[in-house]
């Protein structure tokens, strides 16, 4: 096969690939936020036949040997060229390995287990999900197999969403950030702490849209290219750079709840929507990993959103949005209120302290889960003893226990750890900011386009250009979990007089 040739036919595969995840992330949209009950059934068969084509499409023996001639063709290609087909190669060897019924088979179950999983959810119902979670467990632990049969299943997993890490590294850095923060959420619980009455007024649905809308102009997010939509489970879905669209879940006696959900999935809109357009169609497009991903969601959220200069720079505006509900608050105490540290049940509303300690019982269980030591019916009580053992809580139910997050039904097993590395690497990214940036003189300000301006520049224009501990590396120097662990003992330290 001629170079140009093949050239051209890898542009082609990509957006081929590109119309059909689209295709499939816009069934899923509709089917998590607008479309009626109980339609999943129909879905599914679209969804599994749209797998199946993809799978055809991108398993084909021509597009790996169009691959195999533009790996050969060296410095004929451009940087971005030679990253598109190691990425492309390394997932089409994956893919070979499944076969196209599994494949089809798999998206089809996971479309019928998130419905069944809102079901259980609504009616703490975890027998009813178990038979689903089953399945999906089972495919994981054989997709591991074909995504890398030379390591342990669930290291094969967790290099889905971080490529890279590895269960050994992942126990050491949970290991540092236990043995740092639990003396510190210990001190922490021994201390008074601060009124949150005021969080839980009622505060109209119809304003919480209104203060969402302020929101994402706060953080640059153009409604013509960014919309927000409403679901159980917030999530970010990126087609290009020119269409995100981000969710949220309004609760009309907890305003913090879609403030900072609104935040975070703004977070991972702000990255996609800052990757340079050149990667459009291309492989290239999108984060390098969860981990990265979840990096900016938890910086916006948390080292911005939960900030004493940001809350300053928005609070007046809140007041005017909710007139009635903050007449009597101050902003000092909506700093307070939202940075209280308390063990909690739901890992979305935990504070940014014991956030970690929620994410250490999903990895926990996914381990075992994909080792093969807990069965899918003990789910629930493994949870809840974790749950006592490392946050001192004891679960009422399942729907605020183990069926509080949507990723297994999702079959994103190995995701949750991003989750935790992704608010180390945004406290080694402040460390790094505030050398180069003004940090928190613009965001008293109201203006976070210094902070935008260096994230797009180190981390979110590269796309997946590199790899995360690369990305890492150039933007931050050496991965180091007690920047994260320093970060947040100066900042409870102070909060609660330590």
């Amino acid at each position: 096969m001629e170079i140009q040739q093949a050239m051209d036919e890898l542009e082609q595969l990509q957006k081929k690939l590109y119309a059909y995840t689209v295709a499939q992330s816009s069934l899923y949209l509709d089917g998590v936020t607008v479309a009626p009950r109980d339609t999943a059934a129909g879905r599914g068969v679209a969804l599994g036949i749209l797998a199946g084509e993809q799978h055809k499409i991108f398993s084909d023996p021509k597009v790996g040997e169009m691959l195999e001639t533009l790996a050969q063709a060296g410095e004929q290609l451009t940087a971005e060229q030679r990253r598109q087909v190691e990425l492309l190669t390394r997932e089409y060897r994956q893919l070979s390995r499944i076969p196209a019924q599994e494949y089809m088979e798999y998206a089809m179950l996971i479309n019928e287990a998130e419905d069944v999983w809102h079901r259980a959810k609504e009616t703490n119902d975890f027998p009813l999900f178990a038979p689903l979670l089953e399945k999906v467990v089972d495919y994981n632990r054989r997709f591991a197999g074909y995504y890398d049969p030379n390591k342990a299943p669930y290291d094969a997993l967790l290099n889905e969403y971080e490529r890279g890490i590895t269960m050994a590294e992942l126990d050491q850095f949970f290991a540092t950030v236990r043995d740092k923060l639990v003396p510190l959420i210990h001190a922490v619980g021994e201390k008074e702490q601060p009124d949150v009455s005021f969080l839980h007024r009622t505060y109209p649905v119809e304003d919480q849209r209104k203060f969402s809308d302020y929101l994402m102009e706060v953080m640059g997010l153009d409604r013509g290219h960014c919309a927000i939509g409403e679901t159980e489970h917030p999530f970010t879905l990126g087609f290009n750079t020119q269409d995100l669209r981000i969710t949220t879940h309004y609760l009309e006696n907890d305003v913090a709840s879609s403030m900072y959900s609104v935040i975070h999935e703004g977070g991972h809109a702000r990255y996609e929507l800052d990757v340079n357009p050149d990667y459009d169609y291309t492989c290239l497009t999108g984060g390098a990993s969860m981990g990265i991903h979840e990096s900016q969601s938890r910086f916006y959220e948390n080292i911005i959103g939960r900030s004493l200069p940001f809350i300053e720079a928005i609070f007046p505006k809140m007041q005017e949005f909710f007139p009635q509900q903050l007449s009597d608050v101050t902003a000092q105490q909506m700093y307070r209120a939202v940075n209280m540290a308390q063990p909690s049940l739901i890992r979305t509303e935990a504070d940014e302290l014991t956030y970690c300690l929620h994410v250490m019982v999903r990895y926990e269980i996914e381990k075992q889960l994909i080792g093969g030591t807990l069965a899918v019916k003990d789910v629930p009580a493994e949870w809840n003893r974790l749950y006592k053992e490392y946050l001192g809580v004891d679960v009422p139910d399942d729907t605020h226990g183990c069926l509080q997050d949507s990723h297994w039904s999702g079959g994103m097993i190995g995701y949750f750890p991003s989750y935790a590395l992704g608010s180390a690497y945004g406290a080694q990214m402040l460390r790094n900011m505030e050398q180069d940036v003004d940090v928190w003189g613009s965001v008293a300000r109201g203006d976070l386009s210094p902070v935008t301006g260096w994230l797009t520049e180190k981390i979110h224009r590269y796309g997946c250009m590199l790899d995360p501990k690369e990305l890492v590396q150039q933007a931050c120097g050496d991965f180091d979990p007690t920047v994260y662990t320093d970060y947040l003992t100066e900042k409870y330290s102070k909060l609660y007089n330590l």
